[in-house]
């Protein structure tokens, strides 16, 4: 047992972490945690020193304050996604807001998940951990089928099938499951939703979206469930 307790600090402590806050407090709290957790830690007060340390580092994931001073969080997410050493690492927004309007912006500019303070750390810890399981993850090819929980999806076939039995679905609704499935977990607001599918088409509006996800989901029987629905936010596929 001790043996393995240690292999798993050993791997974790190769997990650099990238936390941009400016409350020392928090910084802290969250810098405890993290380390006690086997993970190693970086600090940044500002949105400018933490697009610096985002260069000097090799960083796994970053944790970003929405409202920090002269820069802020979304300005920085947006500068992060814009560059192409650091577009892929995984960034968990915290805001204390906790208002709808943020949250979906925050995602919208390219944050993969969000916490509101206060925040309990081990939810903060389970929500780190499912990040970086779903950043190793392959994105679905449109040649190869995926089984997740009942559901076998074929994007090739454009065929879905829930426990062997094929679902019928229109294309909207089949590009949608498609787009949710393919990173599970991941909270998508409508917008983004639009955008995948649609493009960009002005005629097709948020509540077209709300449409295609009740049709999807009575389509899918008892696996409509696993579509779940963020409040304010959009929808997500369940892990």
């Amino acid at each position: 047992m001790t043996h393995l307790k240690n292999r798993r600090s050993s791997t974790l402590s190769e997990t650099t972490i990238l936390i941009i806050e400016d409350d020392p407090d928090i910084r802290e709290l969250i810098r405890y945690h993290l380390e006690r957790d086997g993970y190693r830690t970086i600090e940044a007060e500002t949105g400018e020193n933490g697009l610096e340390r985002v260069q000097e580092e090799s960083v796994a994931l970053i944790l970003l304050d929405l409202m920090l001073p002269v820069l802020d969080g979304l300005e920085v997410c947006r500068r992060i996604r814009a560059e192409s050493g650091s577009k892929r690492i995984p960034i968990i927004m915290l805001t204390a807001k906790g208002e709808e309007s943020d949250i979906v912006v925050g995602l919208e500019v390219g944050a993969d998940d969000y916490i509101t303070k206060p925040f309990s750390p081990q939810v903060l810890l389970a929500r780190i951990r499912a990040v970086l399981r779903r950043g190793v993850r392959n994105v679905l090819n449109d040649d190869e089928a995926l089984q997740i929980h009942e559901l076998a999806i074929h994007p090739a076939r454009h065929e879905v099938r829930v426990a062997g039995v094929p679902v019928d679905l229109t294309r909207t609704e089949f590009e949608v499951l498609k787009y949710l499935v393919n990173r599970p977990g991941w909270v998508r607001t409508r917008g983004q939703i639009m955008a995948a599918v649609h493009g960009h088409v002005h005629s097709v509006t948020e509540r077209a979206v709300d449409v295609q996800i009740v049709g999807l989901r009575k389509k899918l029987g008892e696996a409509g469930c696993y579509v779940e629905t963020v409040r304010g936010v959009g929808y997500r596929f369940r892990e």
